[in-house]
Parts: C-alpha cells; structure tokens; sequence
C-alpha cells in the first residue's frame, strides 16, 4: 500500500455522494413517495446505508488518522470519542422529537398505527423504561438506528486506530470479526424485540474497509479490466436478483440453495456478504469512471448534493423530521401534485437546513488555507 500525503483541492466526490445517499435515505424512508422507486435499493443489493457507513469510515480515517500522525494517538482517539458524543447527543435530541412527532400526531388524527409502525406503542405501557432504554441505545424505533450504529463504529474506531499503520493487519482483524459474527450471530441485544436492526459487529468491517482507503489508499492494479468485469457481473446479478428472481417465485425455486444462501438472502442486520460485494463493486467503479476534479462536481446541478454531504448530520435528522410530514402528506393523496409538492419541499428543506449548518460553522471565523483533499487510489500505468 502506498500512503498518498494530503494535497491539493477538496475531493468533493466524497461530499456528492454522502449528499445523494442522504436523499436516498429521505426517499427510502417516505412511505409511498415514488422518487423511492429510483434509490439505489432499486437497482443493486445494496442502498444507502452502505453508502453512508463506507464514507463515514473514509472520513474517520482521513481525519483522526492524520491527528494520530501529528499529534499522537491519545489525541486522536479523543476527538473519535467526542465525535461518538456528539452523535450521541444528536441522537437523543432525534429520539425525543421523533418520539414527540408521531405520538402527538397519533393523538390527534386517530391514527394509532403510527405508534405501531415506529414501534413506539411501548411508550404507552412501559414509558420510564422506554426513556432508561432509549438512552441505553437498546431501545431504537423504526429510522432511528443509524445513528446509534454510528456512535459505536466509532468507538470501536477510537481502539483500533493504532492498526491502520499496519493495515492488513487492521482488514484481517476486522475481517475475522465479520466472520466471526456472521458465523454466530454475535449482536448487541435489543429491548422490547429483536437484537440491534444494524449489527456494529459486522458492520465495522466496511467501516473499517473505508478507513483503511482514506489513511493509506492502495495503487490501482497494472491491469484493471478484470476488475471491471468483476464489479459489472455482480451489480448485474443484483439487477437480475431484484427484477427476476424476486419477482418469479418459480424461477426462485429452481436456483440451487447455495446461490440463495450467498446471493438473495435478504439479511441486512448481518451485511450478508453479498451486499459487501455489492458496494464495493459500486466504489470500484466510481473511482473508474468519475476523476477527483471532474468538471460536473462542481457545477450547480450538483452543489446541493455537496452542500448537503458536507453537513450530514443535521441533514440527516432533519430528513427523519420532514420524513414523516411528508408520509402523511402522501397518505392524503399520492397523485403528482403532491408528490412534487413533497419531493420540492423536501429538497429545499434538506439543502436549506446544509446551507444554515455550513454558514453557522463559518460565521466569525477567519479566512482559512483551502481545505486538504481526500486522498484517492494513485493510478500507476493506464489500461
């Protein structure tokens, strides 16, 4: 592996496509918008949590990795832990408005499955354990388990940053622990149900994948054609998985059980392995065919999505926020003047909500040095 020292402009294909997984989580999660119908979920097997936690390793590595150069591991792995507080906290203040959100709405319009469907009907039996559980992370409703995911890749992060001066050694470890864990279901347990819906024990392990790019990306191959043959076959067999196999049970029937174990069991909790397969075979082919100053980067049509990568948290909270108006708006009618009514303000919301985020962290702070870029796989040889 070669480590690529920092230098240069901001590599904002980190910022896109943080920012087009965080709408993709906005859609995913509206039930009945039809820009759903175009995620990523739609057409790989894989969406944009992958996304998400493989870019969110990429930036722990690219920063708390250069902390650690400079100022010594102690350093680092206390800013990975103020990061896992703050998520925390984000969180929480998440969890009480949600919670506030839908019950009150619940009330008002008579509408008690919505408790139900965000599994916050404990709340009305059980509500001073639901709050002790809720702060515990064991108690996480329907949306609101990404968060918590974070929070402990990144303290699993804070102890095993030391390892990403010996990287293989770092992959193999994370490595045996996704085994480990897909081998016995090892999982943190849940409170009223079943374990956590994002196991971080598994999920650490493209954590870690991403980390490991950002701290000391390896040189592309000599010969890379192989690799693009390879990524193309397996998004295409998650294609044909989710527009044949899925939707023709007699075709399902006919597969042999190996290739239903590997390819189509639907096991998102453990990140079965064919879903790893899938978002590195997507990263594959990004860093093939979008160059790190490409031109559309920086062009208006993609500024909201940048905007928005770059302020992610607040984003993404208040993506769950708006998430459930508009469920409701389009419980009301789902014809497509409501559906670009709620794809329109939710747009506007998500960038408005970046753009106040980026201005309150640059509001009376002087001029600054551009920022380093994030490092990317150094080519040797072209094809």
């Amino acid at each position: 592996m070669t480590l690529i020292r920092r230098g240069g402009t901001r590599d904002l294909r980190v910022d896109f496509f943080r920012g087009l997984a965080l709408w993709w989580i906005f859609t995913d999660h509206t039930a009945g918008d039809v820009l759903g119908r175009v995620s990523l979920t739609n057409f790989a097997m894989c969406d944009a949590t992958e996304i998400f936690v493989l870019l969110a390793g990429y930036g722990a590595g690219l920063a708390y990795g250069l902390t650690m150069d400079r100022q010594g591991y102690l350093y680092a792995a206390a800013d990975a832990v103020k990061r896992a507080w703050t998520l925390y906290i984000a969180h929480i203040f998440l969890f009480v408005v949600y919670t506030a959100q839908v019950a009150y709405s619940a009330a008002a319009l008579d509408r008690g499955y919505y408790l139900d469907e965000a599994r916050l009907d404990v709340l009305g039996t059980q509500p001073y354990e639901a709050m002790l559980q809720a702060l515990l992370l064991r108690f996480q409703p329907s949306l609101l388990n990404i968060l918590p995911l974070y929070v402990v890749l990144l303290l699993m992060f804070a102890v095993a940053m030391p390892l990403l001066r010996w990287q293989n050694l770092l992959l193999g470890v994370s490595f045996a622990l996704y085994v480990v864990t897909r081998a016995t279901g090892l999982n943190f347990q849940g409170w009223t149900g079943p374990d956590w819906y994002f196991d971080p024990f598994a999920w650490q392990f493209l954590f870690m994948i991403g980390a490991s790019l950002s701290y000391a990306p390896p040189r592309m191959p000599r010969v890379r054609w192989p690799f693009d043959v390879a990524a193309l076959l397996v998004l295409l067999a998650g294609v044909l998985v989710i527009w044949v196999v899925d939707t023709h049970p007699p075709v399902l029937a006919a597969m042999p059980r190996w290739v239903i174990r590997f390819v189509i069991t639907q096991d998102k909790t453990g990140m079965y392995p064919f879903r790893l397969l899938s978002i590195l075979s997507l990263l594959w082919l990004v860093a093939r065919t979008v160059p790190r100053h490409a031109a559309w980067l920086e062009k208006w049509a993609a500024s909201p999505f940048v905007l928005m990568g770059q302020n992610s948290l607040p984003v993404f909270c208040f993506s769950i926020f708006f998430g459930f108006f508009a469920r409701m708006a389009l419980e009301f009618s789902v014809a497509w003047p409501m559906q670009i009514a709620v794809n329109l303000a939710g747009a506007i919301s998500l960038v408005s909500v970046g753009a106040l985020s980026a201005w309150y962290r640059a509001k009376g702070r002087a001029p600054r040095v551009r920022a380093a870029p994030l490092p990317v796989m150094a080519s040797t040889d072209s094809d």
